[in-house]
Formats: structure tokens, C-alpha cells, sequence
């Protein structure tokens, strides 16, 4: 049976509010259980979406204080005195200029882990640069090595280095840290950059370069030169994706395409050229339903390309109950799966201070110091 505890549970961290990766990060320590309180601007910057209606802020808490004031300083040092985790993504050593940088924070919680999220790092050239996504991935190779030969590299949205060289070696560094401090009893700092984590998504790319089975861009197994591993319209103007790399899996391609396996082989360079007019014209000649259809079931690595409105609805989604419903807005599921102690995605974005009143008397305040902060402009 399911235990009602999350894997998190008990944890408490505290987000200095950012862009990019640092509200994911959050939302996925909160989805395990995490107790995760966002530190708001008493004026908050403008955001990609409404803090009241964004799911990264989903199961939070949020208090807006104006650092800059001296009785909002003294807020903020309560709340990381009694905090396990701080996460902050702004550029270096602007953390330090609020008063709130690591060497601070820790002399007030001796062993809290404090995690630093930049697209450069901490030092370097680069280090107090402005940049994005695009440009954090640009600078790791990973980009140039995405798209057809003679074309500019696709946008890979800000899936690659936000999200999953951001924000998911950050929350890999806080669960690391948390278990070492289980052991020596104190904290460190996490210097989680995206361009860091984006290259070390590449060890197996890089790893294929040294021996020799990586080469220029449209050369390779992965980068859609094969045509065994690509993307191809459909007559209705929809897609299909194909990845029958092993020859077991290509023989099953081929036959649910109704071609002789003998007859196609894929040795040579002029064999592949063939080999890929083929398939678009077949592709191409039925809509994308047919080939869901006649590879369903099947080993040919052969599926449809959805929409995030179908992908939400398609039969392996259900089955697993990938998306649920959030206080009336249907959302990704918490992830990983957990057998005994389940991750849970729930409650509503948290509003920009509308938990600060409470924050404040958990930290001890009284109704009248309450009362005084709101007056003052110093939380709002």
C-alpha cells in the first residue's frame, strides 16, 4: 500500500523567484514532496506567463518581501535559517550584492544546501553575460551537430539546456547533497550551469567523436541521416517518426511498408539515398492514421508525431495516466513513479504573497509586526 508521505517529504526549500530553469526545479522538488516556498519580488518582474495560472509554481507557497529594506533582509534570514535547500538563479555575485550570497546564507544554516543555477557558471569569460537557452546550448556543440547539412541548426525549444541541462542536474545536485549531508551533517553549495549539464548530456556524442563514429553534421546515426531514423511527412500533412536502427526492427519497417527486405539493402552511401527517396514517397503517398495503424503493434519503431493536445489523449498517455487534472487544468503527472512513497502533482500556482501572512507567523511573527511589514510596503 501506498504510503500518504512523498519521498521529499519533510524537506523544506526556499526559491529566490527567477526565469528559466529555477521555477521547474522547484516544481519537481515539490511534486516529491518538498515544502518549497518561493521568495517574490514585493514588484515582481515580467514573466513568460501569469505566476496565478503557471504549473511550475504548482503545490507552492509564495511571500514577497522587498529585500532591500532592512526589515525585509531580516524576513529572508529567518526564512533560511529554517530551510534545508536555497535555490537562486541570478547572475554571479548578485545574490552576494542582496546580502544573501552562499557565505551568507550558511553562516545562518550551517548545513544548507545552496544551489547556484546560471547558463555560464560561476566564473569564466562568460560568466556575467546575459544569455538564453539557445545560447547556453550553442556554446557546447550540441546545436551545430542538430539539423540538414547547410541549413541553420533548428531551435530546440528550451527543452535541452532550461529544462534538462538546467533544471534537472540542479534538482540531481540537491538530492546529492542532501544524502552527503546525512553523513558529515553539513551543507555545500551547488554550482548547477546549463552549460555544464548540456555537455554532459553529450558524454555518448563525444564519446562516438573520439572513436572514430561521429562525424560532421547529416553524417550520423542520430542527427536524421539515416533513413531509418527520421522524420517523415504524411499525406495529410502529418508526421511519423522512424527508428529502426537494429536490422530486425528495419526488416519490420520494410514489410509494413510492403518492400522486399532483400531488395533494400542499406550498406552504402548510394543505397541509403535510394533507400530514403523510397520511404518518403511511401510515406508520403497515405495519411499519417494508415501508418499509425499498420505499425501498431509492431517492432518497426514506427509512430505517429502528435500535437500536445493528441498527445495527451493518446492510449499509452491514458494508460498510464501521464497527464492529470490539477485543480481544473490538465497537466503532466509528477515524474518519476515511485512504488511506495508516490511523487504527486497538485495545487494551485502558487500566488505572488498570497502565502506571506502565514509564512510569517510560522517564522514567529506576530499579527502586530505583521501588520507593521504590510504597512511599511516591506511584503506585500
Amino acid at each position: 500500500m501506498a504510503s500518504a508521505e512523498r519521498p521529499l517529504t519533510g524537506t523544506t526549500v526556499l526559491v529566490f523567484a527567477g526565469l528559466g530553469p529555477v521555477p521547474y526545479a522547484a516544481m519537481l522538488l515539490a511534486d516529491l514532496g518538498s515544502t518549497v516556498t518561493i521568495l517574490d519580488r514585493v514588484r515582481p518582474m515580467p514573466a513568460s506567463m501569469p505566476a496565478d495560472v503557471d504549473p511550475r509554481r504548482r503545490g507552492q507557497r509564495s511571500i514577497a518581501i522587498d529585500l532591500r529594506t532592512e526589515s525585509g533582509a531580516q524576513v529572508a534570514e529567518r526564512l533560511v535559517a529554517a530551510t534545508d535547500v536555497v535555490i537562486e538563479g541570478m547572475r554571479p555575485g548578485a545574490a552576494e550584492l542582496l546580502g544573501f550570497g552562499p557565505d551568507r546564507c550558511r553562516t545562518l544554516n550551517p548545513g544548507l544546501v545552496y544551489v547556484r543555477m546560471t547558463g555560464w557558471g560561476q566564473e569564466g569569460p562568460y560568466a556575467r553575460m546575459a544569455g538564453h537557452d539557445i545560447n547556453y546550448v550553442g556554446l557546447t556543440g550540441a546545436l551545430l551537430a542538430m539539423g540538414a547539412p547547410g541549413t541553420p541548426p533548428p531551435v530546440p525549444l528550451n527543452l535541452l539546456g532550461d529544462y534538462a541541462g538546467g533544471s534537472m542536474f540542479a534538482v540531481v545536485g540537491v538530492l546529492a547533497a542532501l544524502v552527503e549531508r546525512q553523513r558529515s551533517g553539513r551543507g555545500q553549495v551547488v554550482d548547477a550551469a546549463i552549460v555544464d549539464g548540456v555537455t554532459s548530456l553529450c558524454t555518448a556524442t563525444i564519446g562516438m567523436r573520439h572513436a572514430g563514429l561521429w562525424h560532421g553534421r547529416g553524417q550520423n546515426a542520430f542527427d536524421g541521416s539515416r533513413p531509418w531514423y527520421r522524420v517523415y511527412a504524411t499525406a495529410d500533412g502529418g508526421f511519423v517518426a522512424v527508428g529502426a536502427i537494429e536490422p530486425r526492427f528495419y526488416r519490420a519497417l520494410l514489410t509494413g511498408l510492403g518492400l522486399d527486405p532483400d531488395e533494400w539493402p542499406r550498406e552504402t552511401a548510394d543505397q541509403c539515398s535510394r533507400l530514403g527517396a523510397r520511404l518518403e514517397a511511401e510515406f508520403k503517398a497515405q495519411p499519417r492514421e494508415h501508418w499509425t495503424t499498420i505499425f501498431n503493434g509492431t517492432d518497426a519503431c514506427v509512430t505517429p508525431v502528435l500535437s500536445f493536445e493528441e498527445a495527451a489523449q493518446h492510449p499509452q498517455a491514458l494508460a498510464r495516466q501521464t497527464f492529470v487534472d490539477n485543480c481544473g487544468q490538465e497537466e503532466p503527472t509528477a515524474a518519476p513513479r515511485f512504488s511506495r512513497t508516490p511523487a504527486q502533482a497538485a495545487g494551485r500556482p502558487a500566488r505572488i504573497g498570497g502565502d506571506t501572512d502565514a509564512v510569517l507567523a510560522e517564522l514567529g511573527f506576530g499579527s502586530e509586526d505583521v501588520a507593521r511589514l504590510h504597512t511599511e510596503g516591506t511584503v506585500r
